[in-house]
């Protein structure tokens, strides 16, 4: 199957692309930049260059795929504080994406995440489940337009991230922010009795779902790529803390939007989440280490290394 990735020399298509290659797929990846561009040809993938502005762009290269995954998101923008404006160009890719694909039967597997099931109604105090999902907000509504396309002719799945995706591989995202806050601030802080749960996956296991989807996931799947459920987020500080060398402490929530950034209104959430469904569906099993084992590891703790795109971190 030839497929279109975008975000394909991000941290979790770092992992995508050499699992499709491996799996004999040709990959087509989105590169933004020169140094993007090089890395996907090393791996073996071809090259289209753009971003997820490019609407045309995208269009072109869906058009010319027999399928697509969609893991780009303007990070960049979210660590600005503006989700909103992230979330509007990933609709709009989504959207781009999903116009040419219509009617066609081909896959299109894109991503949302755990987090969004936080505020949804009448799942407090349970794991949130592939079944559940909100009627609107922002990234919600790509994932509905995605799920939507089951009734126009396209093999539509939305895989859910959880907050944390772990590995060798991660440079930038969620455990490097909260480490580097630790070492910044003096200590690794949880929110009143840190009992809140977040989920985590480690990024090969990520991965392996994504092709999974694309090669069978029936149309309008949401999926959950969580293998540790919840763990309670004062475990995750207490890791945290050992590993950079400060001690751990409760703050408050006032405390916590202040010490967190654009953080802050996430770190307290309770965000336990089950992946049982997608198990049962695709057959899909994480195998590598749970996040407080890959912590434990001290990769996080070292300096950062260039990112590289290796199924063998």
């Amino acid at each position: 199957m030839r497929v279109f990735v975008t975000g394909a020399s991000g941290h979790i298509g770092s992992a995508v692309v050499p699992e499709l290659l491996q799996a004999g797929h040709r990959v087509v990846g989105l590169a933004r930049s020169d140094r993007a561009a090089a890395a996907l040809a090393a791996a073996g993938a071809e090259v289209q260059r753009g971003d997820l502005d490019d609407l045309d762009g995208l269009r072109a290269a869906a058009a010319a795929a027999d399928g697509v995954i969609h893991l780009a998101f303007k990070h960049d923008l979210m660590g600005a504080g503006d989700f909103a404006g992230a979330a509007a160009a990933d609709l709009a890719a989504t959207e781009a994406l999903a116009g040419v694909l219509h009617g066609t039967g081909r896959p299109l597997v894109t991503t949302s995440g755990t987090l969004l099931l936080a505020g949804i109604a009448g799942i407090a105090g349970r794991p949130g489940t592939e079944a559940d999902a909100a009627p609107g907000g922002p990234r919600v509504e790509a994932e509905n337009l995605v799920i939507s396309l089951a009734g126009h002719g396209v093999r539509s799945s939305a895989v859910r991230l959880p907050p944390i995706v772990h590995s060798p591989l991660d440079h930038h995202g969620f455990a490097h922010i909260l480490i580097g806050i630790a070492r910044q601030t003096g200590r690794s802080g949880y929110v009143a009795d840190g009992a809140n749960r977040w989920p985590s996956v480690h990024t090969l296991d990520a991965a392996r779902l994504y092709r999974l989807a694309l090669e069978g996931a029936p149309a309008g799947s949401r999926l959950h790529a969580v293998a540790d459920e919840g763990i309670p987020f004062r475990d995750l500080a207490a890791a945290i803390g050992r590993g950079a060398g400060v001690p751990t402490a409760s703050i408050s929530a006032a405390d916590a939007a202040e010490r967190f950034a654009f953080l802050g209104p996430l770190v307290g959430v309770d965000n336990p989440v089950s992946s049982a469904a997608t198990r049962t569906l695709l057959g899909w099993e994480p195998t590598h280490p749970g996040l407080l084992e890959d912590l434990a590891r001290g990769h996080y703790f070292e300096p950062a290394e260039t990112n590289q795109l290796t199924s063998n971190p």
